[in-house]
């Protein structure tokens, strides 16, 4: 049975954990940006060198915030370890915010220390003399000297490495303190700091990576999803700690041809990643003739709802199920998701072992089995609460539940089906209508690369469909196109669920996550 001590350190389960038990000499991380690789006595190394620099340079206390700004290599791993080794707390950070952005985590978060690389240097110097609790900036890799700022002191991230002890105790934390921070995303608004405790990232580990993807010693990965994510957290950092596998990390943009290189030379058993990416991949006609991908024994994709269409390509090139499943930050992972040998389409998969759903209608009581409701959760992984936020809190967690803000159908064998957000959903006639299935719908058309669907008012103040259109190559936007369009779905889903609209559109507006923003679509009629 799975049980999580009551005093304990995380770093030394993921990290010390691997040396002791015989796999120091193994590679824990595969650093593509820089070219190198470490081991799990290297890692370890390096993790309780940063510790020491925080506790005895920088003298950072229990439970005082790291901001961490970095890429995916390996002295994110250093950091974001040797931080929880010495009781701070790290916060993995979005490197695509605005200055703007910066600000308000820093001084949200309190955070008097800042490790950050080189090359997202001039996205937060701008701002830091806004900052009212950072005291020290540690900078990754080689840049311009930092303009000297008034009660913040610049160091070098590995001149300080190269001076602090090897050698570190992890702090004995219970297994209820904080841990790390993530800012949820979200679509409006400033991000939320959801506090994460020391237990949530193994109780995430050993019931969605070992028993429903089966991590194992032997196992390869790579993440396409960054490190600051959840997702990406979980898949190429603790989740292969947890079995003592190795992570493969990429640090730079986006490329699809670099995924493809990146799983034939290193060889990745274990891809996550988006549905935005696969399409991407998708996208490179020969990829098959160019790249080995025979190494690859699970995909999984996750951040936004994956089109039948991509789930039925990938596997028909590359003899590959995609994974569906869905997680959130505030739940740390994947709660609920597709097995491997048992993939259904269009649906995001079944419940992952530890975690309990409710569907709810608007009145609060649990509807019938195929009717869609709002998503609730209840799991260990789930975050104490939204710091700084109590009204924030109690609206998203009741009791040992949270609300997704996500609506969900579940059939008779427990496949669960996404209908979109909770401020998603519309009715048309008095009845429910989901922008996921019409865009679903709508993406089956050749002419359609990518769509968003929202609601807006027609000329008698009732809300109707409307569909905002990426064309794919080849296509030319024209009335008769939208016609035809409006009849494809007309001829596919109920009649009441067609758009009475098609706007065509270059690209559709998203988050850094990949998610598509509908309230920047709905600005747009």
């Amino acid at each position: 049975m799975f049980e999580i001590p009551e005093q304990m350190n995380v770093t030394d389960m993921f990290v010390d954990r691997n040396v002791r038990e015989g796999r120091g000499d193994k590679t824990a991380v595969v650093d593509t940006g820089e070219g190198r690789s470490f081991t799990y006595s290297q890692v370890q190394e390096r993790v309780n060198r940063f510790g020491n620099v925080l506790r005895e340079t920088l003298g950072t206390r229990l439970e005082e915030r790291v901001l961490l700004l970095l890429l995916d290599s390996e002295p994110f791993v250093a950091s974001f370890f040797g931080s929880i080794k010495v009781g701070a707390v790290p916060i993995p950070t979005n490197t695509m915010f605005t200055p703007a952005e910066y600000e308000y985590l820093l001084n949200d978060s309190r955070a008097r220390v800042l490790v950050i690389h080189a090359e997202i240097l001039e996205q937060v110097s701008p701002i830091l003399d806004n900052t009212r609790h950072l005291e020290h900036v540690v900078v990754v890799g080689h840049a311009p000297s930092l303009e000297k700022q008034e009660g913040i002191s610049v160091h070098q991230f590995e001149d300080l490495l190269a001076e602090s002890s090897p050698e570190l105790e992890p702090e004995v934390m219970s297994k209820d303190d904080a841990c790390l921070w993530l800012y949820s995303s979200g679509t409006t608004g400033f991000p939320k700091g959801a506090v994460h405790l020391q237990h949530d990232m193994l109780y995430t580990s050993e019931h969605y990576a070992r028993q429903v993807i089966g991590f194992s010693e032997e196992d390869r990965v790579f993440s396409v999803a960054k490190l600051f994510f959840a997702y990406g957290l979980g898949n190429a950092l603790y989740f292969p700690f947890y079995v003592g596998g190795t992570t493969i990390l990429y640090p730079a943009k986006p490329d699809p041809e670099t995924f493809f290189s990146i799983i034939d030379e290193h060889k990745p058993t274990i891809l996550f990643s988006i549905p935005t990416a696969y399409l991407g991949m998708l996208g490179i006609e020969d990829a098959e003739e160019r790249f080995d991908i025979s190494s690859l024994r699970v995909c999984v994709s996750s951040g936004e709802p994956l089109p039948q269409p991509v789930w039925e390509q990938w596997r028909e090139r590359f003899g590959l199920e995609l994974l569906n499943g869905i997680g959130s930050t505030e739940i740390l992972h994947i709660f609920i998701s597709n097995y491997p040998g048992r993939s259904r389409h269009g649906s995001t998969g079944q419940l992952v072992p530890g975690y309990e759903a409710k569907l709810l209608a608007q009145e609060g009581e649990e509807v019938p089995m195929g009717e869609v409701g709002d998503l609730l959760i209840s799991g260990d992984s789930i975050c104490a609460f939204y710091w700084n936020k109590h009204e924030k809190t109690k609206d998203a967690i009741q009791g040992r539940w949270i609300r997704t803000g996500d609506k969900y159908s579940v059939d008779e064998d427990g496949h669960y089906y996404y209908q979109g957000r909770s401020d998603d959903m519309l009715r048309a006639g008095g009845i429910w209508v989901s922008p996921v299935e019409v865009e679903a719908t709508l993406v089956e058309h050749p002419a359609v690369l990518e769509c968003g669907v929202v609601g807006t008012e027609d000329e008698a103040g009732l809300i109707k469909p409307k569909a905002y259109v990426v064309l794919a190559s080849g296509y030319t936007a024209s009335p008769e196109l939208e016609e035809e369009l409006i009849a494809h779905v007309k001829a596919r889903i109920a009649r009441y669920k067609y758009p009475r609209w098609v706007a065509f559109i270059d690209e559709l507006p998203r988050t850094a996550t990949g998610k598509v923003q509908r309230y920047k679509l709905r600005q747009m009629v």
